[in-house]
């Protein structure tokens, strides 16, 4: 029989044992789908217009100045791409049909898909009315595998709504939105823990998401053009090069995104910005390119059903000093022409230029839900 003081010892033990298995116990691997609708708009409409089915069809603005919200597949052969100018689009395709957007209709299928997602889960993010991840970790339904899932949303969406829907399945975020992509339309694929830091490194940086056109140009320049490229740079030389997204490139080339899946994600702002090859030195270069970032802005507006009270236009010179201009009114902005009025009123002031303009940007915030009756005018005042 053991001495009181050996018991508390050999209890001492157990607990320091157990609370050192715990420590470096593995965190449990999470399971991941990304579900992105096939052309959502487009499909809908050709859903809801028979004649339009195995026709190239574009929702958007016919007019000149107007721009491709979504395309169906039919007319993405002909090279016709979402926020292409509708002009190009239909030189492109002459057989093009445009048909005007229908958002509330969107949203309602919209909706009724996030329905089908939550009998699975209630950890659910959406990112749009057409896409959203889902962590299956631990499901409702108890099912053990995440591609058994993703099979079953897929058919219920397609029963139920009469559409398609692509879907990538993984242990993270990151590889998951590069599954779904991997065999659309309609498509499954799985990327598993041994394929993922392989599947990467053969990848162009350019299909990376969170790598845009200007960042693909930037390491492309750098001799960055694969994964594996990628993999090979210190996090001290991204960094330098990248600023803080160096960290998330260093991570993803290895196959590594901790970002869990946030089903409560406010989004606090909506922006869009590009870099251009060549720097703009007038008013009327600038104002030209701003319009495609405020159609960009404008489109995520009307497809995720909100709108802004406050509007930021941010300029990065050739000498890469930085500045911003903002105003924030008592109603929000209920139209395009509004949100472009406001943007080019902040633009005039810093014009004539003393040196180039290689950077422009445009940021909505003090976002909410759309509500109806927005016909307050948005006030120019500061």
């Amino acid at each position: 029989m053991l001495a009181p003081n050996e018991i508390l010892d050999s209890e001492k033990r157990n607990v320091e044992r157990r609370d050192r298995d715990i420590a470096v116990a593995p965190p449990q691997q999470r399971k991941i789908i990304h579900i992105d609708m096939d052309a959502f708009y487009a499909s809908v409409e050709q859903r809801d217009h028979p004649e339009l089915r195995g026709k190239p069809v574009a929702v958007g603005g016919s007019r000149e100045r107007g721009v491709v919200a979504a395309a169906s597949y039919e007319a993405r052969t002909f090279g016709v791409r979402s926020a292409m100018p509708s002009v190009t689009a239909k030189r492109n395709c002459p057989e093009l049909i445009f048909m005007k957007p229908r958002f509330d209709v969107y949203k309602d299928v919209s909706r009724q898909i996030r329905s089908i997602f939550a009998e699975y889960t209630p950890i659910i993010e959406p990112l749009s009315l057409d896409e959203a991840y889902l962590d299956v970790t631990e499901n409702l339904k108890g099912i053990a595998s995440a591609t058994q899932i993703a099979e079953d949303i897929r058919a219920r969406i397609r029963t139920e709504t009469g559409l398609t829907a692509s879907a990538g399945v993984s242990y993270n975020k990151f590889l998951a939105k590069l599954a779904s992509d991997y065999r659309k339309p309609d498509g499954l694929f799985v990327i598993t823990p041994k394929m993922g830091p392989a599947f990467v490194e053969a990848l162009q940086v350019g299909k990376f998401h969170g790598v845009g056109p200007a960042t693909t140009t930037k390491m492309n320049r750098l001799g960055i053009e694969t994964g594996l490229d990628l993999r090979a740079q210190t996090l001290a030389f991204l960094q330098r090069h990248f600023g803080k997204s160096g960290s998330y490139y260093y991570w993803i080339s290895r196959g590594v995104d901790d970002r869990p899946v946030r089903p409560d994600r406010v989004r606090k702002s909506m922006g869009a910005e590009n870099t251009f090859v060549e720097d703009l030195f007038t008013f009327a270069a600038a104002r030209a390119a701003l319009q495609p970032i405020i159609e960009k802005v404008w489109r995520y507006c009307e497809s995720a059903g909100i709108r802004g009270r406050t509007v930021t236009l941010k300029v990065k010179y050739a000498d890469f000093r930085q500045i911003t201009r903002s105003r924030t009114g008592a109603a929000l902005i209920a139209t395009q022409a509004e949100l472009a009025r406001l943007v080019f009123a902040l633009l005039g002031p810093l014009f004539p230029a003393t040196k180039g303009i290689r950077l422009l940007g445009v940021t909505l915030s003090s976002l909410s839900e759309e509500q109806s009756g927005l016909d307050a005018q948005f006030s120019l005042s500061i």
